[in-house]
């Protein structure tokens, strides 16, 4: 149950920038972002479970991030969503080829959003509840488990931090990693109600979702330039929120 923010496109220095949560079971297992041993020029996390990422960055400018749609309904026993990010990443298509192609398989995938970045242009694919895919336009977007650019309370936050942060003119990262560490539920007013109960609505409404079980176990920046040059850091956290480094990346 994760959150993005991201500006596409209308920052002078920065043509993507893009921050978000990831959300999952604490013991599934996971290694921390590295240059992949298998696919070196892939900058990423890894899902050790199924081999795959939940966002990621390739030396040559492409970049992706995937969230679950949240339907306790809709069925589970499909091909995990990371590798949605990974073959992404792993290939040359541009996004808006890529995410054509992927609507002729996309039923064989647990449901997902996947965003999608070449450099030079955006797509958006999702699977939930019918299979879509559009370009997505420049300007400021936001992610969680629902449609894109859903006015959740947490997408809300993220979104209006990274606006903030954009009219700020400011280069230090910190206040977007202060923004999806906020801990504060929603009024229960402001829930959407996506099948899960009242209870459990609030306890992931807040950007950061802390918990013994289940939790956020990543908070990923990406940032890539108009000339080419890019960086990825990750945070991690373990059960109860417990902080577990950070490594940053620059290519």
């Amino acid at each position: 149950m994760c959150v993005v923010a991201l500006a596409w496109d209308i920052h002078p220095r920065w043509r993507l920038l893009l921050i978000g949560n990831r959300d999952e079971a604490h013991a599934r297992p996971s290694a921390p972002l590295a240059h992949w041993a298998d696919a070196p020029e892939i900058l990423a996390g890894r899902d050790l479970e199924a081999g795959g990422t939940w966002m990621g960055v390739h030396e040559s400018g492409r970049a992706a991030v995937v969230t679950n749609v949240r339907d306790p309904r809709a069925a589970q026993e499909r091909a995990s969503r990371g590798l949605l990010v990974s073959d992404f990443l792993s290939g040359d298509a541009p996004t808006k080829q890529h995410a054509e192609a992927l609507q002729r398989n996309a039923g064989r995938y647990r449901p997902f959003n996947l965003l999608l970045f070449d450099g030079d242009s955006a797509s958006c694919v999702s699977n939930h509840p019918r299979v879509c895919a559009c370009e997505l336009a420049p300007g400021l977007h936001g992610l969680s488990n629902g449609n894109l650019d859903a006015t959740w309370p947490k997408v809300r936050r993220a979104t209006t931090a990274l606006q903030a942060w954009l009219d700020a003119g400011d280069s230090d990262f910190e206040p977007l990693f202060a923004a999806l560490a906020d801990e504060t539920p929603a009024p229960d007013a402001e829930l959407p109600d996506t099948g899960i109960g009242l209870e459990l609505e609030r306890r992931v409404s807040p950007p950061f979702v802390r918990g013994a079980i289940y939790g956020t176990r990543a908070t990923t920046l990406i940032g890539l330039d108009r000339d080419g040059n890019g960086c990825i850091i990750e945070r991690r956290f373990g059960a109860d929120g417990e902080p577990q480094g950070q490594i940053a990346l620059r290519f």
